[in-house]
């Protein structure tokens, strides 16, 4: 029996990895749950799994959950409750699920823990995956993937040895603006922009992929994750979301994983790696799939995938700086204060104005972070 945390347990993320507990209850058990501020929905997960401890991270709602469940669980609260949650004794696996930067952090702990981390939190190795590798490393903790992206990629390298490895392709739906025309995707509202056309997700995830940002996190997120050279690592847009990413080795074999657009499959990999069991999910029909399609994104209409290789060439804080724009003015956009092309822009002129800082400690990285917000909170 595995037993579960999971920071961040009432995203979509959060949710369906107690989909996944749900459906092997002879193989996985949570004993712990953190949220940022949702303890109503968190209520109702307490009631239905029974942890052992929660966390929630905004104060005043974790005192207010301490009164609801009246001691029926243990409550941490704060920026250290999220912490002791993340190294919680006992504990196997850490699905680290939380949104943003705010998950360097906890997922940090964990692997200090030495932790199995089911990370679907991209920007932990975003803004610092020097450190976490390199404490993963001394600590004898495991880093599985749990975007559908990384997942595919960790299982097809398990067709061949590292030095064998020419080439990382990540597969992108293209979003909902994939036929837009520059002009157009311009004037996108927030509404058009959040209908993905594939997946269910969060209102950030789902910004981030109409403009293509999510990829480019995940490009310096493979970078630290398989090891791999960042010019090694490429994208292709797949509309139909079926292959979900693949690697080239050097005597021209690619191999592929395919499966249904469902993120309990790559969150099941995670917690149950190495072995795979049956599940409960529909499989992927391929006569009824029909073609594959696939090209090149076009980079002046998703200019971010280019900011990407431009972060990992600065390295150092540049990748911080990067996605903390990001977080901002993806925000500002939401609350209608620019436009939908404004985005990559803020994100462009934060880091045209930052020098990396290279081999930063987790403080130098924190305020260039800071300095980054700042700088997009005031953009035009």
């Amino acid at each position: 029996m595995k037993t579960i945390v999971i920071l961040g347990s009432t995203g979509s993320i959060g949710v369906n990895t107690l989909k996944v507990v749900e459906a092997f209850p002879g193989e996985l058990r949570v004993v712990g749950l953190g949220v940022r501020r949702n303890i109503a929905a968190l209520k109702e997960q307490i009631a239905r799994f029974k942890p052992r401890l929660v966390a929630v991270e905004d104060e005043a709602r974790a005192a207010e959950l301490r009164t609801a469940v009246g001691g029926a669980v243990e409550v941490a609260g704060g920026r250290e409750g999220m912490l002791r949650l993340a190294s919680m004794p006992g504990a196997d696996t850490v699905v680290s699920a939380m949104v943003g930067a705010a998950g360097v952090l906890p997922t940090l702990e964990a692997v200090r823990a030495g932790k199995r981390i089911a990370l679907a939190n991209k920007e932990a190795l975003v803004c610092a995956g020097e450190i976490i590798m390199g404490e993963a490393a001394r600590r004898g903790a495991e880093l599985l993937p749990v975007d559908s992206e990384h997942s595919a990629i960790h299982q097809c390298l398990r067709a061949g040895a590292h030095g064998e490895v020419r080439r990382l392709v990540l597969t992108a739906s293209g979003g909902p603006f994939l036929r837009l025309s520059k002009a157009r995707m311009a004037r996108a509202t927030p509404e058009e922009a959040l209908r993905h056309p594939r997946w269910k997700m969060g209102k950030k995830v789902s910004i981030d992929s109409a403009t293509m940002m999510n990829k480019a996190l995940e490009m310096i997120e493979a970078r630290w994750l398989f090891g791999v050279a960042p010019e090694r690592i490429d994208v292709l847009v797949h509309p139909e979301s079926a292959m979900h990413s693949l690697v080239e080795f050097e005597d021209g074999s690619m191999i592929a994983q395919l499966s249904p657009a469902d993120m309990r499959i790559p969150i099941q990999y995670a917690l149950l790696h190495p072995r795979r069991l049956s599940a409960p999910w529909d499989p992927l029909r391929l006569d009824r799939l029909g073609a594959l399609q696939f090209e090149r994104p076009d980079p002046a209409r998703f200019p971010a995938l280019e900011l990407a290789r431009r972060a990992m060439a600065a390295g150092g804080t540049m990748p911080a700086v990067m996605n903390a724009a990001n977080e901002v003015a993806v925000q500002r956009f939401l609350a209608g204060e620019i436009s939908f092309a404004a985005i990559a822009a803020v994100v462009e002129g934060a880091m045209r104005g930052h020098e990396a800082v290279r081999a930063p400690s987790l403080e130098e990285i924190f305020r260039a972070d800071a300095w980054a917000r700042a700088e997009a909170g005031r953009a035009e």
